[in-house]
């Protein structure tokens, strides 16, 4: 498995470290209260928590004296120094105690200054940092060998003593180079560094300066000799030891003493892998005997563990779950992924989140030559990042339906992923509006580690709902989280969803009453609306049906008043005083056929149905039975065959007959006359030989007082004087009454009222002269209009015919409607007739009382008197148009007699 090792740190994140110092900068020394440093062997460590925040810059001098050096990335190499920094910003600074710029006394105590240069994008202040520590290290061996994370060093005691005790990397007689100056420090003497011979393995000699030039390092301290390598350069190689991939520089020096000139070969072997990834443990191999580097046998004396350049004791080790063991070829390092020395990374290839993992554990030991006794410590810094790992972040429903909020809590996440969207079935909303909404928490752990929790209402519109069952609501969020990892802003996304069923529907209900001539109907919806259909009878109710039966409609209910006639209602049986009528009504859902709610509401209504004439005619009325379906009402026939109805329809049958006629039977009982007649269907008809068609028969009959009965002579030859009306007085009866419907075949009677009426149902009402079968007479409604009391003259008062005319002030203007003659009407002039829409009084937006009642005044008008002119209001509807303009009232011809009269009480009912 491959191992990506990060050993240049300088540039991490949004942290840049310049090239050179920022001018024009005004410079602000602050306190090192976040800056710690420790000595451990030869480096010198210096951490700084959390300065590299994003969008923050770094630079680092080295002190020499009274000048500040910047360190770059290649001169940091050549010089001994390497940083790390997590993505936070908690940096670690290494500094060689054989560095450049390092104050050395004796190669036993020595003095390393450094200045912190951050910078902030958008001002113009620089804060700085002078940091300075004194370490002492005098446990040198005679070969030191440092693999840092940039570069390699070895130093190697000369076996001497400088006569200048404080000496900064001797150089012998080369000529200072302005850029390297502080590095070669070259002081009088005419002794130091020569030329160097690197072997990649082809021998290549250098100058010193070119040496430099190239990248390197080359000093001596006053009792060693330093050389420094970066990794992959062109005089390094790379060889495999034991399995175990190690760059390798070789090289020998040449250099000048009082004793005369001095060769010395130097190695140095540093391994870049050896690290293997399985079941959450990094291991780490580095070859027992790293052959580059001995040339015989040797007896390793110490072994330690450390992390981050420092030395860790065996119950550190174990605490952490660290070991440190050795094969036959290897010493192998073990350490869990996850422990607290590292710290995990988030990353987003292909938009899937991943993670690694960076620890940097540290390998030290001491070995001692059998056949030299000369020893050499060995150090190695090696910083290991695991490759990319899928990261699949728990996903906790934690919703209670009966609460009504989803709640989906979705982590764990590390601190460097922010969310910047959800995408919900309506469209994409940002972290901000998911806040501002309240659906939105994040929540972090003490770790850092954060999640997220979700809690959306379900009654919002985001959540998708539907019905599986009746009173079953199955609701459905579906989202995708829109994330970022920081501050590459690479993103990612995941996508989920969580559903929820609760029983929470209330269904739509119906009920009803009645009166004596209407059905009532009041649909109640439930909690989704109106979102069902209404069946009436067979019939779906459709606006146009609506408006038929005087529909009203708000937020919450339905209203229907249905005429116990209409085609919608089934007759299940019938006398000769009433009929039981039955309405069905059915809620229902249409996509899954669902019956949500029925109501079958049977009424007895008042319904004459055989009438007795002393002229000896009878008159009947057949309705067609729910419990014979196949019934054609102009099928029925009295007993005689030939005796059909003389009117019919899909619903009634109207008979007309002598009681001598038609089959009628005769049958006396005591000072009574019966007359019997059947009617029934007509079985010979075609339509009615299935063998299971029920019979039908209604008999009807009437009963005659024998004293009572009188003889009726009729002559039929023309009159001839042809009879007119006299003026005079006489006692005339005017009635007003209020019809079922339009139809103004049935009214409600004296026991109906009041009658109920809903606001603007039309109201109608009928007006006829009582007692007279006069052509030549004429009803006018002069004046009418409605009082909340009984009293004709009491206020307030709202008047609905004016002078013969329709109140033109009235925002619902009153429709009259034409009288034609039938069995009933037989004199249409006789009669009018009007309808209203029904109103209520209101005072400052109260509704005074809940009834009102009509009030008319009506005259009679002769025909044939004066000019003949005698009409309700020119333009109303059925009646003739005298000359007069439109809305204005006519002169009238004599007035026979003025009548007044006003209809009982109409209740309002104010469900809509």
């Amino acid at each position: 498995m491959k191992i990506h090792l990060s050993f240049v740190l300088w540039i991490l994140m949004a942290v840049v470290v310049a090239g050179q110092a920022k001018p024009h900068r005004k410079t602000n020394n602050q306190p090192n209260a976040d800056i710690k440093s420790d000595c451990a062997g030869s480096h010198m460590t210096l951490t700084l928590d959390e300065v590299l925040a994003v969008g923050n810059q770094l630079e680092i001098e080295a002190t020499n004296g009274s000048e500040h050096i910047l360190l770059t990335p290649g001169l940091a190499a050549k010089c001994g120094y390497s940083m790390e920094s997590d993505p936070w910003g908690n940096t670690r600074i290494y500094t060689s105690l054989m560095g450049c710029y390092v104050d050395n006394t004796d190669d036993q105590f020595f003095n390393v200054g450094l200045r912190l240069k951050m910078y902030s994008d958008g001002t113009s202040d620089v804060v700085t940092r002078d940091v300075t520590k004194t370490c002492s290290y005098s446990a040198w061996a005679s070969q030191e060998i440092v693999c840092d994370r940039n570069y390699m060093e070895i130093s190697k005691d000369l076996g001497q003593r400088d006569s200048s005790p404080h000496t900064k990397g001797h150089a012998g007689n080369i000529k200072d180079d302005l850029t390297n100056n502080a590095m070669l420090n070259v002081n009088d003497t005419a002794y130091g560094i020569w030329k160097m011979t690197f072997y990649t393995p082809e021998p290549t000699v250098m100058m010193l300066d070119e040496v430099h030039e190239a990248g390197y390092g080359a000093m001596t301290s006053p009792n060693r000799l330093v050389v420094r390598s970066p990794y992959n350069t062109a005089q390094t190689y790379s060889e495999d030891v034991a399995g175990v991939p190690m760059e390798v520089v070789k090289v020998g020096t040449y250099f000048t003493t009082p004793q005369g000139l001095r060769i010395v070969d130097l190695m140095v072997a540093c391994p870049t892998g050896g690290v293997t990834v399985n079941d959450g443990t990094i291991s780490w191999n580095i070859p027992r005997y790293i052959t580059p580097l001995l040339t015989g046998r040797v007896k390793i004396l110490e072994m330690h563990m450390g992390i981050n350049g420092k030395r860790l004791d065996k119950a550190q080790m174990a605490s952490r779950g660290y070991t440190l063991s050795t094969t036959e070829y290897h010493l192998v390092i073990e350490l869990p992924i996850g422990s607290p020395d590292g710290y995990f990374k988030s990353h987003a290839p292909d938009y899937q989140y991943h993670l690694s993992y960076t620890v940097e554990p540290m390998l030290e030991l001491l070995w001692i030559a059998k056949d030299t006794q000369s020893d050499t410590r060995y150090k190695v810094l090696f910083p290991i990042t695991t490759p990319l790992m899928p990261w699949y972040p728990d996903i906790a429903d934690e919703t209670i339906p009966e609460e009504g909020v989803f709640k989906v809590k979705f982590g764990t996440l590390l601190h460097d992923v922010n969310l910047v969207n959800i995408t919900f079935s309506t469209g994409v909303l940002s972290a901000a509006e998911c806040n501002a909404k309240g659906f939105l928490q994040e929540q972090k752990y003490s770790n850092g580690s954060k999640f997220y929790l979700l809690q959306v209402p379900f009654s919002d519109d985001v959540v998708l709902k539907h019905n599986p069952e009746p009173l079953l609501t199955a609701y459905f969020l579906p989202l995708t989280y829109g994330f970022m990892v920081m501050p590459e802003e690479t993103p990612f996304s995941y996508t989920l969803a969580v559903d929820a069923s609760l029983n929470d529907v209330v269904l739509p209900s119906v009920f009803g009453t009645c009166n004596n001539a209407t059905f009532f109907i009041t649909v109640k919806y439930g909690s989704q609306g109106h979102n069902f259909e209404t069946m009436l009878g067979t019939q779906m109710l459709t606006p146009e049906l609506g408006r038929v039966y005087g529909q009203t409609e708000n937020g919450t209910h339905l209203s229907l008043s249905l005429p116990y006639t209409s085609l919608d209602v089934a007759f299940e049986l019938f006398d000769t005083a009433s009929v039981k009528a039955r309405l069905d009504v059915l809620l229902w859902e249409p996509i899954n056929n669902w019956s949500l709610s029925e109501l079958s509401l049977a009424c007895n209504f008042p319904l004459t149905t055989t009438k007795c004439y002393s002229n000896g005619t009878m008159t009947a009325l057949s309705l067609k039975l729910e419990s014979v379906p196949n019934l054609v009402p102009h099928q029925l026939t009295l007993r005689d065959k030939s005796c059909k109805p003389y009117f019919s329809d899909d619903r009634f049958a109207h008979f007309s007959f002598n009681v001598n006629a038609c089959g009628t039977s005769r049958v006396f009982f005591g000072n009574y006359l019966l007359y019997e007649n059947d009617i029934s269907l007509d079985y010979s008809a075609k339509a009615y030989t299935s063998p299971v068609e029920p019979d039908f028969r209604h008999t009807v009959s009437c009963y005659y007082l024998v004293n009572d009965m009188a003889t009726l002579e009729f002559d039929n030859e023309p009159l001839v004087n042809i009879p007119s009306a006299e003026i005079g007085t006489g006692q005339l009866m005017v009635e007003m009454r209020l019809a079922l419907d339009e139809s103004y075949e049935l009214f409600y009677q004296a026991q109906d009222y009041p009658v109920q009426k809903y606001l603007r149902q039309p109201a109608y009402f009928e007006v006829a002269l009582l007692h007279s079968a006069n052509p030549q007479l004429e009803l006018i409604l002069d004046n009418c209009w409605a009082t909340l009391q009984e009293e004709r003259t009491s206020l307030p008062r709202w008047d609905i015919i004016v002078d013969g005319c329709e109140n033109l002030e009235d925002r619902y203007i009153t429709i009259f409607h034409p009288v034609v003659s039938d069995q009933r009407v037989v004199v249409p002039s006789l009669f009018k007739r009007f309808s209203v829409k029904v109103f209520s009084f209101v005072k400052d937006k109260e509704v005074l009382q809940d009834e009102i009642y009509v009030h008319c005044d009506a005259v009679i008008c002769d025909l044939n008197a004066g000019n003949g002119v005698c009409s309700q209001c020119r333009g109303s509807t059925g009646v003739r148009q005298p000359v007069a303009a439109k809305g204005q009232r006519v002169q009238r011809s004599t007035t026979l007699h003025k009548w007044q009269i006003s209809s009982g009480p109409v209740r309002i009912n104010f469900l809509k």
